[in-house]
This record gives C-alpha cells, sequence and structure tokens, in this order.
C-alpha cells in the first residue's frame, strides 16, 4: 500500500523581497501547489476565492491546463494570476502579473508592517 501514498513537499523558496514556502501535493490523479508567505498565498486553480474573500484573506490564484498543469511551487512563478481576493488587489495583485509578482507584492506587504 505504501506505493498509494500520497506525496507532499514543503521547501523554502527566496525571492527579492524575503523568503516564503513552497507547497506541492500530489495524490493519484490529482496534484495542488501553492506558495506561502506572511500576508498570503499564490496557488494554482485548486483554490477559490469566495471563502478567502470572506475572511479578508489575501490570495491569489493561477491556473495550469490538463496539459501543463501547475505542480511543483516553482510551477507558479511564470504562470498567470487568473482571479484573486479583494485583499490581494489592495497589494498591487491583479489578474495577468506573473505569480512571481504576485508573491513579491505579498512579501514587500508583509515587510512592511502588514498584518499576517
Amino acid at each position: 500500500m505504501a506505493d498509494n501514498l500520497p506525496r507532499s513537499i514543503t521547501t523554502s523558496m527566496k525571492f527579492e523581497n524575503g523568503p516564503a514556502i513552497g507547497i506541492s501535493n500530489r495524490w493519484i490523479n490529482g496534484q495542488y501547489c501553492s506558495i506561502l508567505t506572511p500576508i498570503g498565498i499564490v496557488g494554482c486553480g485548486i483554490y477559490d476565492v469566495v471563502v478567502p474573500a470572506k475572511f479578508d484573506q489575501a490570495l491569489a490564484v493561477a491556473e495550469g491546463t490538463p496539459e501543463c498543469p501547475l505542480v511543483d511551487p516553482e510551477d507558479l512563478l511564470e504562470a498567470r494570476i487568473v482571479r484573486c481576493t479583494p485583499r490581494a488587489e489592495s497589494l498591487g495583485i491583479q489578474p495577468g502579473i506573473s505569480g512571481r509578482e504576485a508573491v513579491e507584492l505579498m512579501l514587500k506587504a508583509g515587510s512592511e508592517g502588514g498584518d499576517a
């Protein structure tokens, strides 16, 4: 049965505005990844913005495709943001920017005293 165990990886990532945590989870026929910053998350399309918006959380979402899924946190860096919460928008995050840009904006806000 050990062959059927899901895989979960957490890694430290370095950016211009500071460090973040990259997360990748995989299971049979599925996966998701995210980058966790002190002030919010940049994640793949598995994330929904509705509930995080209700809690005033910063969340920016990029989407892969079946042909090119977002599997590892590094995959998010060049992917384009397709939706985000109002809190993320207040940090300057908008659809169309790269995942890397969204992470940098979150890290910058976190280092400027934004509440985590």
